[in-house]
């Protein structure tokens, strides 16, 4: 198996994968700044990559997608063993859920996302691919979010509501209408700040 990227959400991801006891090969990273992390080697990535088990170990959901993009490879999703995750539910591959978030009936999540700890997720809601839900964020039922939108650290979003592709929802923000694509939004309640154009 190799990651993506040998930064802060690398380690985290390390270690929910050897939890599962998966052996992880190598770490491959554009501006590799480690040789080795956690006893595991980092390279320089020459784009020559053969077809094996991979995750994309990186924060940024714009980065995430070009490297889904890039490379068509056998990406894995790995889940903490202490994540909460109904059978009920539907997540897409390359999909990493951390320690302590909820994932409950009905909900489906897309491909290459990150459900961060502590993240709540109720049901019957849809995330679409490359989304970021970060730590203690709150999804009620029946929410459906766009692709690469983030959710705030411990933010909350009102049951039914829609939340367009590419959005920032920023941290502890209380969302109880839907939000446009493109939008960044902050405060209680959520106003819109500005346009995200950075994706």
């Amino acid at each position: 198996m190799i990651l993506f990227g040998a930064s802060g959400h690398c380690k985290v991801i390390i270690d929910i994968l050897l939890l599962n006891n998966y052996k992880i090969d190598k770490i491959l990273d554009d501006k590799p700044l480690v040789q080795e992390l956690y006893n595991i080697p980092v390279f320089l990535n020459d784009g020559k990559i053969e077809m094996q088990k991979a995750i994309i170990s990186i924060g940024n959901n714009v980065s995430r997608k070009k490297i889904a993009t890039l490379y068509n490879l056998e990406y894995i999703s790995a889940f903490h063993p202490k994540a909460t995750i109904s059978k009920f539910s539907n997540i897409g591959f390359g999909t990493v859920a951390m320690a302590n978030c909820s994932i409950n009936p009905d909900v489906t999540i897309g491909n290459h996302c990150i459900i961060n700890t502590n993240a709540i997720i109720e049901h019957d809601c849809e995330i679409s691919d490359f989304v970021h839900i970060c730590p203690n964020a709150a999804v009620a039922g029946n929410v459906k979010i766009g692709e690469g939108s983030q959710i705030g650290i411990g933010a909350c979003l009102k049951q039914g509501i829609s939340i367009g592709k590419w959005c920032v929802i920023g941290a502890g923000a209380v969302i109880l209408e839907d939000v446009l694509d493109n939008s960044v939004v902050v405060g209680n309640p959520g106003r819109i700040l500005n346009l995200n154009n950075g994706h």
